[in-house]
């Protein structure tokens, strides 16, 4: 997608420095950073800081880092253990273990003089598919955009939580996609955006991204939804996932299961955008999911510009207050309408999930 009117993704392989390059989203949207990533150490980081977010793009992220650790030590023990460290740097979106297990599968068995040469196609592999992946789940929910824009022949009023744009995968994004596909299709669309507190993705990203493509958003605080709901100015709810299990619940940033309350008690629809690479086919139970505790200043303290165009960060909360600051909550398949995937619409069910992809 476009940043000032130029095409980007959000990481890739640069063949001439021989390095990975992703755009740094700690600085967003006060300053654009493209920013080299040369060791699998840069990767984690990047992982653990936020500078890459989004259950598809830290899939990507992992997988680039696999190929970095070949790049600085081609020795078994070093690539496994960088692998072992990658899964560790965030532990609840499935994306990323399922990208490290797929590099390490496909390098089971190769000569160590082919190995970074496998490793890097298969990144590369990882990402396109990701690429294909969201621009499919953007035009099966397209539909839906398309059915509700030919009920009310008016402007479609979607809401969504988080970032689950282009941003957090490699482009296209989850739950924006269908929106992208409606905006280019003609169709009038405009986005509440979240907030999305504490690290203000919808504010800071969706908002962002949406500003570069055109699209008309407005951002709102993370407990307007429901009142929005309420006065009927809400059309339908998208958000994205960074793990959903095989009985159709929904693992994704805090905040979704209230918006997906709010809408049951209002019948909006609540979809859910998903690639596959997001399933959970082993865990049987959402009180299984690792649920990420972050650092209680990320709540606490705000980044913002000064009136000299400095970011700064500032403490919002008095010095003897104490912060929880978890990471994502679990949506109940029951709230959920629809999951929107590669494959097409399904209920949130064991029965749904696996008719499209068992």
């Amino acid at each position: 997608m476009k940043i000032e009117g130029k095409e980007y993704r959000t990481i890739w392989f640069d063949e001439k420095s021989q390095t990975v390059k992703i755009i740094d989203q700690t600085k967003l949207p006060h300053q654009f950073i493209i920013k080299d990533l040369k060791t699998v150490k840069d990767a984690i980081n990047a992982i653990k800081i936020m500078e890459v977010r989004g259950a598809p793009l830290i899939g990507g992220t992992a997988a680039y880092g696999i190929v970095l650790a070949i790049m600085e030590k081609n020795d078994p023990n070093f690539i496994k253990k960088s692998s072992e460290d990658l899964i560790q740097s965030r532990p609840t979106a499935i994306n990323l273990k399922w990208s490290v297990d797929r590099m390490m599968k496909k390098l089971s068995g190769v000569n160590n003089n082919e190995l970074l040469k496998v490793a890097l196609n298969e990144a590369k592999a990882i990402c396109e598919e990701d690429v294909k992946f969201c621009e499919n789940i953007g035009l099966n929910g397209l539909k839906i955009i398309e059915e509700i824009y030919n009920k009310k022949k008016d402007t479609v009023n979607i809401l969504t939580h988080c970032n689950a744009g282009w941003l957090a995968t490699i482009n296209w994004g989850t739950a924006t996609s269908p929106i992208y596909h409606a905006h280019k299709k003609g169709i009038p669309v405009h986005v509440w955006a979240d907030e999305t507190r504490p690290r203000n993705q919808g504010a800071n990203l969706t908002s962002y991204e949406l500003n570069e493509e055109g699209i008309r958003n407005t951002i709102i605080a993370d407990n307007t939804g429901g009142i929005l709901m309420q006065r009927g100015e809400v059309d339908m709810c998208i958000v994205g996932t960074d793990r959903t299990l095989a009985n159709g619940d929904v693992c994704n940033k805090i905040g979704t299961y209230l918006k997906a309350l709010s809408a049951h008690d209002n019948k909006v629809p609540f979809y859910v955008a998903l690639p596959s690479s997001t399933i959970d086919w082993n865990i049987k139970s959402y009180k299984d999911i690792p649920i990420e505790e972050r650092n209680s200043q990320e709540l606490s303290h705000i980044d913002g510009l000064d009136k000299d165009g400095n970011i700064k960060k500032i403490q919002i909360y008095p010095k003897k207050s104490k912060a929880l600051n978890l990471a994502f909550d679990i949506t109940p398949a029951k709230y959920v309408t629809g999951l929107i995937t590669e494959r097409g619409i399904c209920e949130a069910s064991k029965d749904g999930l696996e008719k499209l992809f068992k």
